[in-house]
């Protein structure tokens, strides 16, 4: 069995890392969004000589998808604009324009379909098959959090704890049809009581799991039968004992992440620490040796090989004039052929 091993690309991020994304087919190309107005691309199996081009933005960048190949990526931004970025050729085409930061930015290669979610409480979609077609706006109940794409659904997961989960054939169907409106397939209150700061979608295309900044994660099911929403369920994690040993400190979930091969899962919390757990077997599997400071954001390669872990310092402690300069990391852990495998139930 091949040993796990971890290193640390280079140079890291000059600010807070927003988000991570591998790119598709077992690529090893990972970008890596940053406060500090950059996109990074880096090539993890290179760990000597990782840093493969950076590509400036407007404004600090908040999420990254890939497109339909590892040269071509889509981000958002907090100047509001979703942009289409050639990796090879480092030009930047703005696809849309939202009303306030554009948070999260989702891409669905089967369908054709690219979704980004706004502060300004609407969704655009875009038909990236129709480059010249204009983006649908769509309005949102609740400011939105976080996003996720499944085979199949778009969770979208908003302040007020509503969760929307989105057909995309339905959203396809949209733009043949000419029309605009768009109902979610279902909405839900969140299972949990606080605030949502990740969501991730199964492999299987069977069900997400949602985590929130009270140390808590929630696993549940697509299918709205009796029998399927029984088995969803919540847990606590990332706390730790306080000082004084009265209660726990409780630390924001910032990261959740599936494993594409086995169904496992990552969460990443400002307590510093990585967890994978079995969400069929409702068991953690693992727990990583602490990390220099507060996960953001986490992702794995698309073959399940390697996990990208995002390290910079969090709101935590409520530091008033925040710097990620110097404090920030990515590490890369090439795991071990059993290492994310559930152990299956009891």
């Amino acid at each position: 069995m091949a040993p796990a091993t971890q290193y640390e690309l280079s140079p890291p991020p000059g600010d807070a890392i927003s988000a991570l994304a591998f790119a598709p087919n077992g690529s090893t190309k990972l970008l890596a969004a940053s406060w500090d107005k950059q996109l990074y691309a880096y090539d993890v199996a290179k760990p000597d000589s990782s840093l493969i081009k950076t590509y400036e933005h407007r404004a600090p960048v908040l999420d990254v998808c890939f497109g339909d190949n590892e040269n071509e990526a889509y981000t958002a931004g907090m100047d509001c604009v979703v942009n289409k970025v050639n990796l090879e050729t480092a030009e930047m085409t703005e696809m849309s324009k939202h009303a306030a930061p554009a948070r999260c930015v989702v891409y669905s290669p089967a369908h054709g379909v690219l979704i980004s979610a706004s502060w300004d409480c609407s969704l655009n979609l875009h038909n990236v098959r129709e480059p010249s077609s204009t983006p649908i706006r769509i309005a949102l109940p609740g400011k939105p959090h976080a996003v996720a794409a499944s085979p199949s659904k778009v969770v979208v997961a908003m302040t007020g704890r509503i969760i929307n989960i989105y057909d995309l054939q339905t959203i396809q169907n949209l733009f043949s049809s000419g029309q605009s409106e768009l109902k979610p397939w279902q909405q839900r209150e969140s299972s949990l009581r606080y605030l949502t700061r990740a969501v991730a979608c199964m492999p299987s295309d069977a069900g997400y799991a949602t985590s929130s900044i009270e140390g808590r994660v929630a696993v549940e099911w697509f299918e709205d039968t009796a029998e399927s929403q029984a088995r969803k369920y919540a847990f606590k994690c990332h706390r730790q004992p306080a000082p004084d040993g009265d209660g726990d400190i409780v630390y924001p979930v910032n990261a959740l992440e599936f494993h594409p091969v086995h169904g496992t899962f990552a969460s990443g919390g400002g307590d510093s620490t990585v967890a994978l757990w079995d969400a069929e077997a409702k068991r953690r599997l693992k727990q990583y040796q602490k990390f220099p400071d507060s996960i953001a954001a986490m992702v794995f390669s698309k073959d399940g090989k390697y996990l990208a872990i995002g390290v910079c310092p969090g709101f935590e402690t409520g530091q008033e004039d925040y710097s990620g300069e110097g404090k920030t990391s990515i590490l890369i852990r090439e795991l071990g052929d059993n290492e994310a495998k559930g152990k299956g139930a009891k």
